[in-house]
């Protein structure tokens, strides 16, 4: 018989890892990434964008339109959109009413900046630490990247909501386009 070499017990320690790793797996004394979702669900998110530029007559994200979204730099895919909020920006005025500090106006300053409040739906995987989409926790403060045919925007995700599919029909009806 030959002699051993540190290679040769390398390669049998790995292979005994190994088999430990795979004992312990199906014993359940370790839990694998499939096993913590919970559940897998419709969710609904809303994209902040602040201060578009946007020079035309409306603003192009619409209701049931579908955006490409990037998460954390990373491209995920088509979502449809349920809801677009979008306002131009305001200036505070000082106000003569005794009731009323101030008035907002729009701002003459920044007539073409705009900040919106874009709807998004999506189906998610639920584990306890939140709601996955695409491989990544969507969580508010997340960047994020709207891209259509003709424009390309970066905003943050300032609500996430598990829902039902009568939830995003609702909150489909009530569309606003400022």
């Amino acid at each position: 018989m030959k002699k051993l070499n540190i290679i040769d017990i390398i390669i049998v320690l790995g292979v005994i890892i190994a088999l430990m790793v795979g004992v312990f797996t199906t014993k359940h004394f370790r839990q694998t990434a499939d096993k913590q979702i919970e559940a897998t669900s419709a969710i609904t998110f809303q994209v902040f964008l602040r201060g578009v530029t946007v020079t035309g007559e409306e603003f192009p994200i619409k209701p049931e339109d579908k955006t490409f979204i990037t998460i954390r730099n990373v491209p995920y895919t088509e979502l449809n959109v349920v809801k677009v909020t979008s306002e131009a920006r305001k200036a505070a005025l000082p106000s003569n009413k005794v009731k009323e500090q101030y008035i907002l106006i729009k701002d003459p300053a920044q007539p073409s900046i705009y900040d919106a409040v874009i709807t998004i739906t999506d189906t998610a995987k639920i584990t306890k630490d939140g709601a996955v989409v695409g491989g990544n926790k969507i969580k508010m403060g997340l960047p994020v990247t709207l891209e259509g045919k003709n424009y390309k925007f970066n905003g943050t995700i300032s609500d996430v909501r598990v829902s039902s599919d009568t939830e995003i029909e609702d909150a489909g009806a009530n569309n606003l386009v400022g």
